[in-house]
């Protein structure tokens, strides 16, 4: 019998005891951790990518609706008209009012300065020959001289009906424009020899097409207006607009 406490059959004791896997079981440890993380970066990145892709699929969806939406009504240009003109106010005055002919030359004398005071008060009328309403911006209307700009009056934007007229109503006022040399000439031989200082009144008109609440891409409509004014007379005596140089 072999001693008590000894290992028999010639077994190496050290064999009984074996290391503990310290390095296994952190190595088992760490990567769950691992993988579980890049499982949720993966699904994250998954989710916003098909966020995206709904987004983008529901705004190509709604475009194309829209877009359904204004081939089927097949929208036109509103016309906006300048209709009337009333004269409140017209006033010239030159640097030397007491200019006179000179009976060697025949010629008059050239002031060096005028001053033009004007009000007059504008009725436009705006036609709206679509299917659905028309959203008109902040607009602005412009009277010249020969080409030089005297006053301005603004009309505020508003929302026009289907199938609707509609009036719009501006003033414009100039107090004592100054003018010089060869442009007071012209205004002193205009008003006085002539009696008819013709103007011009220029203006540019924003407008959308609104379908469903939605504003389709913006529109100009130009407004360009000759109008004559008598100052004699303090009235109108001739008026030619046109817009997109179409002649009314």
């Amino acid at each position: 019998m072999p001693p008590h406490g000894h290992p028999s059959n010639g077994e190496n004791p050290t064999r009984q005891r074996p290391l503990p896997p310290h390095s296994n079981q952190q190595q088992q440890h760490h990567h769950p951790y691992y993988s579980s993380a890049s499982s949720s970066s993966a699904s994250f990145k998954g989710c916003c990518c098909c966020l995206f892709l709904l987004f983008s699929f529901l705004a190509l969806l709604i475009l194309a609706v829209f877009l359904v939406i204004i081939l089927a009504v097949k929208p036109k240009k509103p016309q906006f008209d300048l209709q009337q003109v009333g004269v409140q106010y017209m006033g010239i005055t030159a640097s030397n009012p007491t200019a006179s002919m000179d009976p060697t030359t025949a010629t008059t004398t050239t002031p060096a300065t005028a001053s033009l005071s004007l009000t007059i008060h504008m009725l436009f009328t705006a036609v709206n020959p679509n299917k659905v309403g028309i959203k008109y911006g902040e607009s602005s209307f412009t009277v010249m001289y020969r080409g030089i700009p005297l006053g301005k009056a603004l009309v505020p934007g508003f929302y026009q009906e289907a199938h609707s007229q509609r009036q719009v109503e501006a003033t414009i006022s100039v107090d004592r424009y100054s003018l010089m040399q060869a442009d007071a000439s012209d205004l002193i031989r205009d008003a006085s020899l002539n009696d008819r200082v013709e103007l011009r009144v220029l203006g540019e008109v924003g407008a959308k097409i609104r379908v469903l609440d939605l504003d389709s891409p913006g529109v100009q409509v130009s407004v360009d207006c000759a109008i004559v004014i008598s100052p004699r007379k303090q009235s109108l005596t001739y008026k030619q607009c046109g817009f997109d140089g179409l002649s009314v």
